[in-house]
């Protein structure tokens, strides 16, 4: 392929592919390491119905009121939650279980019910993404990565994601030490004075933002392999924080570029004639990997 075919149609949805993986592996990594790797899946489930509401309200995806819905949708699931276990004295992981399915099970009625022929938002996109139509349409080949007047014409996702993936990367950096302390010694952690509540709660909420900057490219669901499979794939290759978080970088770029690629053009070299789900190649590569590092990594034992 060309590069005036690869990179309007190709390149950008790979590098938001790639951008979605790596924004999600790294508050994933202390997700795994805290026990906490199921927030990732409640997180994809809760922020739908938020995405949905402030869709209808607004009338466009943008990318404030879609946080905004997400942040009280995620308000308004804590209060259900809190209401089911107290009032109807549930266990709290059947209360988390119910309101998660009915949330997500609304956010799905909410799209059948509503008209959004204007964008690109339906079940289908909700679920796996719409990763294939972020092309760049004002490039003609790769003179225009330096051409101003087409890096103009760039999805507003690319940007989107983007600085969400360089947020995540600022984010670890200044509080890496809070992280490291607060994940392998909670006790520790509250006894040097670091507040240990908020440092889990911000974790949290940088997962959502992710999981809401991801939507556009690989729907609700699949963002649960972004937020799972290379940090615990990591997991398996070192004993190492430091190198876990570079491995699991390493592994979302990995499945983010080799699930693009096999989507596309898997299906050609096998005699078939039509592309199959970019996103839902990305998770099931995402799912080998894990599965490669479980039986042959290093610190598997």
């Amino acid at each position: 392929m060309s590069g005036a075919e690869f990179v309007p149609f190709s390149l950008v949805p790979m590098l938001i592919g790639v951008l979605a993986a790596v924004a999600c592996a790294l508050p994933g990594n202390f997700l795994v390491l805290r026990r906490q790797a199921l927030i990732g899946d409640a997180i994809s489930h809760v922020v739908l119905p938020g995405i949905v509401v402030a869709f209808l309200v607004t009338g466009t995806v943008a990318a404030w009121p879609m946080l905004i819905g997400s942040a009280v949708a995620a308000l308004i699931a804590v209060a259900m939650i809190e209401g089911i276990s107290r009032f109807a004295r549930v266990e709290p992981g059947a209360a988390m279980g119910v309101t998660f399915t009915a949330m997500f099970a609304g956010g799905v009625l909410l799209l059948e019910q509503s008209d959004t022929s204007g964008v690109h938002l339906d079940v289908e996109h909700a679920l796996f993404g719409n990763l294939e139509s972020l092309i760049w349409l004002d490039a003609s080949g790769w003179g225009s990565l330096i051409d101003p007047a087409a890096l103009a014409g760039l999805p507003g996702e690319f940007w989107r994601i983007a600085l969400v993936a360089l947020a995540m990367c600022v984010l670890l950096i200044l509080f890496w030490r809070p992280l490291a302390l607060s994940t392998f010694d909670e006790g520790f952690a509250g006894t040097v004075g670091l507040p240990v509540r908020a440092i889990g709660l911000g974790l949290v909420i940088a997962a959502a933002i992710a999981a809401v900057a991801a939507f556009d490219a690989v729907g609700s669901i699949i963002v649960i392999a972004m937020f799972l499979c290379p940090p615990a794939a990591a997991r398996l290759m070192t004993n190492r924080l430091s190198v876990q978080v570079l491995w699991s970088v390493a592994f979302a770029i990995a499945s983010a570029v080799i699930g693009f690629i096999l989507a596309g053009y898997g299906p050609l070299w096998f005699g078939f004639q039509n592309a199959v789900s970019a996103a839902g190649m990305i998770g099931t590569v995402s799912g080998l990997i894990l599965a490669l590092a479980a039986l042959f990594g290093p610190a598997r034992r």
